[in-house]
């Protein structure tokens, strides 16, 4: 069983190294390439302003933040989700530059480059040369942007694993994962032995029931009856 988180992130700006801090981050969990309906998200408050040109893009305020938990406080939620298994993220070191930086910022283990795996990367191989944006992806692989009005955390980590399943193979590897399944399943069933029962059952006739039927079968059917050639 193949487990990866796929994620995303808003931010205050650009780049960490300045100071822009991580707003927003969400986790889809994805098995064997399908997403599970098991999902992580946050918002954090940053202690510092948002750009005006990030806040354009998410749509997200600092008035809307003023209650929201620092990313200390949620920190060790958000690394219980992930675990061990692979992040998946669209132009994957940015992401990872925020979140390491918020980790650093609270003393903990950063992630490494073999953590991740980047779709934008994939895309490019897959479609070179073409414009690869979550946007273009999506319209290229006939994915619903309808509930996507501003860029959100959330919602581009559910339409991202949606585009990794395709990028990975997309309804041929769905069907082929069904079916492997079904054959699990099968060799299951296949599997299991029955002893013999250790009492027979009860007859469900009676004696009588069973004379008179025997007493029809030789009146009207006399030797005619199909089971007698069997010795039935």
């Amino acid at each position: 069983m193949a487990r990866h988180l796929v994620l995303d992130t808003e931010t205050t700006g650009l780049d960490p190294r300045t100071g822009h801090r991580l707003i927003e981050v969400a986790c889809v969990e994805v098995v064997d390439y399908m997403p599970t309906g098991r999902s992580f998200h946050k918002y954090c408050h940053p202690d510092r302003e948002i750009d005006p040109d990030a806040e354009r893009v998410h749509g997200i305020s600092l008035s809307f933040l003023h209650d929201k938990p620092r990313f200390h406080e949620i920190v060790d939620e958000l690394m219980e989700f992930i675990g061990e298994d692979k992040i998946v993220a669209h132009n994957a070191p940015f992401d990872r530059g925020f979140v390491n930086a918020e980790l650093t910022r609270c003393n903990r283990q950063v992630t490494k480059d073999d953590d991740w795996i980047d779709t934008l990367a994939l895309a490019k191989k897959k479609f070179p040369g073409m414009y690869n944006s979550l946007d273009a992806l999506c319209k290229r692989m006939k994915i619903s942007l309808a509930s996507r009005d501003k860029h959100g955390a959330l919602i581009d980590a559910e339409l991202l694993a949606a585009v990794y399943l395709e990028l990975q193979g997309g309804k041929e590897r769905a069907l082929d994962l069904a079916m492997t399944t079904v054959e699990r399943a099968n060799a299951a069933i296949q599997s299991i032995v029955y002893g013999a029962r250790p009492r027979p059952l009860a007859p469900r006739s009676t004696a009588d029931e069973r004379a008179a039927h025997e007493a029809f079968v030789h009146g009207v059917l006399k030797d005619k009856a199909v089971w007698l050639k069997f010795g039935l």
